[in-house]
């Protein structure tokens, strides 16, 4: 079977290596004479499964002990609203950086519980760039600064962590272990599972244990942080099988050498794509240089009526999932960790013939 290179934003590529194992791995774990799908989450088995997928996390990230991390449903969406439910801790507000569609979101649901100061936003430049800092209008007392490094759908990205006095919370779905972080700039880090992580079904939070057992009045069970840490994310039956994909993530990515490695892997990716694109006279990226996305690459070409004929002719070719988002247009490339030299090569060589046709 010849697989297709996938830049899908999410669900997103996985290692071959990771899909083949699940593969033979699927109807017997270990001799067990079951799959995972099957086994009990209390069982000892499973318990092994979630402890190890844990510490090799943990063990990727460099996490201090001081921090709590889960493993839990709903999305990073259902995070938007967990976060203040957790976070507050008697304060009455928060801030939030608007850098895209994702910060819009979280901003939207976190009014559901708190004031939202919104302490910069690039809106009003269509979400091409980062406000610089200095404009910056940070409240007096807020509970946490929530920030979206990465935004998936417009490619913009910054590595600076905000110097502030309050928790910095980020959502990092979209660049979670596509290169070193230090996790202990952050009270709260949350990401998504289908991008870097493994499959849809889980989302990895990972929290300063300090900030955790006060919620508001009325936060449902299971979403109280310190219910699910005090329960090892077993509050209730989790999505086993997505877990155990992402242990073997992981184990994959420990075996490359770990997130130093996958960075340079990372860089030089998305440097090669940028390079063409900037040079080749009929492809664009809208983004401010300073903050182009690694893992999220935008481009447009002049005339609009080729977006579609692009994509169908670049899925014919075995290049799949290169739509942009319906609210932006434009094509994009996701070029996460799963998503190898081979295939940016396969698609700069596509570019450039579809240039050569329609130029």
């Amino acid at each position: 079977m010849s697989r297709a290179w996938n830049f899908c934003a999410g669900p997103a590529a996985l290692p071959q290596e990771v899909l083949e194992q699940a593969q033979a791995e699927i109807l017997d774990w270990r001799g067990k004479g079951l799959s995972v799908m099957e086994m009990s989450h209390r069982g000892a088995d499973f318990v092994s499964i979630a402890e190890e997928a844990e510490q090799d996390l943990r063990d990727l990230l460099a996490i201090p002990s001081n921090y709590k991390v889960m493993f839990l449903q709903g999305g990073a969406t259902s995070q938007f609203a967990m976060i203040p439910m957790n976070l507050l801790r008697g304060h009455k507000s928060a801030d939030y950086l608007n850098t895209g569609m994702w910060s819009t979101k979280a901003i939207q649901e976190a009014r559901k519980y708190c004031d939202v100061n919104v302490v910069a936003s690039a809106e009003d430049v269509n979400f091409t760039t980062v406000p610089e800092l200095a404009s910056w209008k940070h409240s007096k007392k807020p509970a946490y600064l929530h920030v979206t490094p990465n935004e998936t759908i417009h490619g913009v990205e910054f590595e600076f962590v905000p110097q502030v006095d309050v928790p910095v919370v980020a959502d990092l779905s979209s660049t979670i272990l596509s290169r070193p972080i230090d996790v202990s700039k952050y009270g709260l880090i949350y990401a998504g599972a289908q991008k870097n992580i493994g499959p849809a079904g889980i989302v990895v939070v990972i929290v300063r244990d300090d900030l955790i057992g006060e919620v508001i009045p009325g936060t449902p069970t299971m979403f109280d942080y310190k219910v699910q840490a005090d329960n090892g994310s077993m509050y209730n039956t989790p999505p086993t099988y997505s877990w155990y994909l992402a242990g073997l993530v992981f184990k994959w990515l420990k075996k490359q050498g770990g997130v130093a490695a996958m960075g340079e892997v990372n860089q030089r990716k998305a440097s090669r794509l940028y390079h063409y694109i900037d040079g080749s006279g009929f492809y664009a990226n809208p983004v401010d240089p300073r903050y182009r996305s690694w893992m999220n690459i935008p481009f447009t070409v002049e005339n609009v009526a080729l977006e579609k004929p692009f994509v169908k002719e670049a899925e014919a070719a075995g290049l799949l999932n290169l739509a942009g988002h319906r609210s932006v247009g434009g094509m994009r490339a996701s070029l996460y960790n799963a998503v190898p030299d081979a295939a940016v090569e396969a698609l700069i060589a596509f570019m450039k013939d579809f240039a050569r046709r329609h130029g």
